[in-house]
């Protein structure tokens, strides 16, 4: 009888152990998100599940084209790119990105950028333009775009993401399945 309990408790403390193991795992390590919506197409697809890295950014900060996840003002996780970092000058015309002056190509943009027939895909802007309202981007703070730029709500509409507001980087699809991929 002794040694039933013995084994029954020790099963109990091996659940619990592991359930407070992932609930670690899950809080302050990595995290699954659910891409809602093309925002970010063609890049990412919508339903598309991804694993969000939190630890990456409590050694680092973010670098430019990052695919990081933020809370937004909406009370929603978003996924964005990472166009503009603290101090920088972000200006669009001709459907090119200039980052303190100097021209940046954005391949993964090409694909739309083939299909827009009808304008720019990125309509120009200054961050002035923006409700940022000023020529850099602010310290401990973001500017963030959709890789689908006529059909995405970010930094041009709701403004500079606080670096405290962002909880990690996203670079890998795990479903569906036959999507499995790292992206750029």
């Amino acid at each position: 009888m002794a040694k039933k309990k013995n084994e029954i408790w020790e099963w109990t403390k091996a659940l619990i152990i592991a359930v407070i193991l992932a609930a670690v795992i899950r809080y302050f390590l990595f995290a699954p998100i659910v891409v809602d919506g093309l925002s970010m197409m063609p890049t990412l697809h919508d339903q598309d599940r991804m694993i969000v890295n939190k630890i990456g950014y409590t050694l680092g900060n973010p670098d430019r084209f990052d695919i990081i996840v933020f809370h937004a003002p909406e009370e929603k996780d978003y996924i964005k790119r990472v166009i503009g970092l603290p101090g920088d000058r972000i200006e669009y015309k001709d459907d090119t990105l200039y980052v303190n002056g100097k021209a940046y190509d954005e391949p993964y943009l090409d694909e739309y950028k083939d299909q827009a027939m009808d304008g720019p895909l990125t309509e120009p802007f200054t961050l002035k333009d923006t409700p940022v309202g000023q020529e850099t981007v602010p310290e401990g703070t973001l500017f963030v775009m959709g890789d689908n730029r006529r059909f995405s709500k970010d930094s041009r509409h709701i403004g500079a993401v606080p670096l405290e507001e962002v909880l990690g980087q996203t670079n890998m699809v795990y479903w569906p399945i036959e999507d499995f991929r790292m992206v750029d």
